[in-house]
């Protein structure tokens, strides 16, 4: 069977709820797939969300999808590339790797979601806070450690509760749909 460690964050700044929770949230409701899922939620701190990932990374999963809200996306973008940089421009980790790329099939993911109405993009470029950190972390502690974990990064719009309680002015998708992409999602890399 194969096991998934899928993260999400939690609320920060003026955000009381983050669409990534909530659709991790949402997918456990009904996910009966073949995958195990493991999910857990991060704090929005660089030191303490390393070093709980490093310590989850540790059970050696199959995959583990990491998902963060983007506040005015009008799609899900799949996370190719994970920099090793803050946001400040220093390393996230000295005499390390300057980036990694997910050698998950991220493109027939893409075709996939699309295929079933979700709108949906590959992305080369996760920004520089921590769903970067995520991403680069997860892979660098997979290679580090010599784990078989495979690794992405999902950027979700926010829920339409949330940009409505925000004047209404940006983009969202429905928690529903998210879920539904990310049960297609690890069927399709499960099946990589």
């Amino acid at each position: 069977m194969t096991r998934v460690l899928l993260t999400a964050f939690e609320p920060y700044d003026r955000w009381p709820e983050n669409s990534s929770w909530m659709a991790l949230i949402e997918l456990t409701r009904w996910y009966d797939g073949s995958a195990e899922l493991v999910t857990r939620r991060y704090p929005v701190e660089l030191t303490e969300m390393s070093q709980k990932l490093r310590a989850d990374l540790q059970e050696n999963y199959d995959l583990a999808i990491h998902l963060g809200q983007s506040p005015g996306s009008t799609l899900i973008k799949l996370e190719a590339i994970g920099l090793n940089i803050r946001s400040d421009g220093t390393e996230l980790l000295a005499n390390s790797p300057a980036a990694y790329r997910s050698a998950l099939p991220l493109d027939e993911s893409q075709k996939t979601l699309v295929d079933a109405g979700i709108p949906c993009e590959v992305s080369h470029h996760a920004g520089t806070y921590l769903c970067n950190a995520a991403l680069y972390l997860s892979q660098h502690y997979a290679s580090t450690f010599g784990m078989k974990t495979k690794s992405v990064f999902v950027h979700l719009p926010l829920a339409p509760s949330q940009a409505a309680k925000d004047s209404g002015k940006l983009a969202s998708m429905s928690t529903q749909m998210v879920s539904a992409a990310l049960a297609l999602m690890i069927e399709k890399l499960r099946s990589s």
